[in-house]
């Protein structure tokens, strides 16, 4: 027993010799994520036919301009949250999107608008519909999400409360543009809501043609996530009509668990399939990544319930997904250490 005792303990004694005599090993840590963002100003039958070059530039310019906005925010390390909010300012403020300045009218002529914004570390949420004197209805969502207990607020209480928090306010007409005025139009001789703006006159024969909303998801530095979205609506719209836009998880949703989503479309279909909380759930508890998600979301479950649009989205990896039923989406995305990218068309290679 004591010659066997021995062998094991000079076994042992060798193993663990062995042992610590191996270099030390120790894991790669994982490259840094960095930040992602991603832009949208709408999607529809957007046709190279129908864009001169003019006009296009126009778009790609105003595109390129709000995406380094938010950029901007996340290069000096800023959050999320402020990076969504930088970008969405800029097509708030330009004519060529159906958000803030230059949105579609009411059947009255007049214009409302609706946003959301929201935060994926704690799924805190802000949102105001209906809305005519902010101009810049972003802001309105965050002070809801940051200043007050609710998450959406509407019509005249929620023009009232972004004044009394400071916001910006101006006159309904300060949004209206001669363009818009035509649409109306247009839109009245014929008896027919029209879903977001038309780019022609021609374009106004088919309803579906162009969603125009605007929205933006990020990630930052810190691995969190963020998603807004701005809207005017639906041309010739009545009875305080309100789209999925301000509606928390049918046009914008964020969860640091899964995914940030901004959504463009025809609101009714995104609210009853509740498309932005929809993807991040099949991240979540069906294990799919985000691509997947989106696809099935937008090409399988909208289009057999006859929805068109389309979503843009960013995961915790930094992933970024822009996904469309229809011919078009304006839209442009960046990563850290990556160059920008704007697209228009669908067969566009982000």
């Amino acid at each position: 027993m004591s010659s066997l005792r021995s062998m094991l303990i000079l076994a042992f004694g060798a193993f663990v010799m062995s042992a610590c005599s191996q270099p030390e090993v120790s894991a790669e840590p994982e490259a840094a994520v960095g930040y992602a963002l991603a832009i949208h100003g709408g999607a529809g039958v957007i046709e190279r036919s129908e864009l001169d070059a003019r006009t296009e530039a126009a778009y790609r310019g105003i595109l390129a301009e709000a995406l380094q906005a938010g950029r901007q925010v996340l290069q000096a390390n800023g959050s999320a949250v402020d990076a969504v909010i930088a970008s969405i300012l800029v097509l708030e403020d330009s004519e060529l999107f159906n958000a803030g300045r230059g949105a579609v009218l009411t059947h009255e002529g007049r214009v409302e608008l609706d946003a959301s914004l929201m935060r994926g570390e704690d799924l805190d949420a802000g949102a105001v519909a209906g809305v005519s004197r902010i101009r810049h209805p972003i802001l309105a969502a965050q002070a809801v999400m940051e200043r007050s207990p609710h998450v959406l607020l509407a019509g005249a209480g929620a023009d009232a409360f972004a004044e009394g928090e400071g916001l910006e306010l101006v006159d309904n007409e300060w949004f209206i543009t001669e363009r818009r005025r035509e649409q109306l139009e247009r839109a009245r001789e014929a008896d027919r809501v029209e879903l977001d703006h038309t780019g022609s006159r021609d374009a106004a024969d088919d309803p579906d043609r162009y969603f125009g909303t605007v929205g933006a998801v990020a990630l930052d530095a810190a691995g969190n996530l963020a998603a807004g979205t701005s809207t005017g609506g639906m041309t010739n719209k009545r009875f305080g009509r309100v789209g999925d836009s301000p509606i928390i998880g049918a046009g914008t949703y964020a969860s640091n668990d899964a995914c940030a989503v901004s959504a463009t479309g025809h609101g009714e279909y995104f609210i009853r399939r509740t498309v932005a909380r929809d993807i991040c759930a099949l991240m979540q508890y069906g294990g799919l990544d985000l691509a997947a998600a989106a696809r099935r979301v937008v090409q399988d479950d909208l289009v057999a319930m006859g929805g068109s649009g389309g979503i843009i989205a960013v995961d915790p990896a930094g992933r970024i997904v822009l996904e469309m039923n229809t011919p078009g989406m304006y839209r442009a995305s960046v990563r850290s250490g990556e160059s920008p990218s704007i697209a228009i068309f669908a067969d566009e290679t982000e």
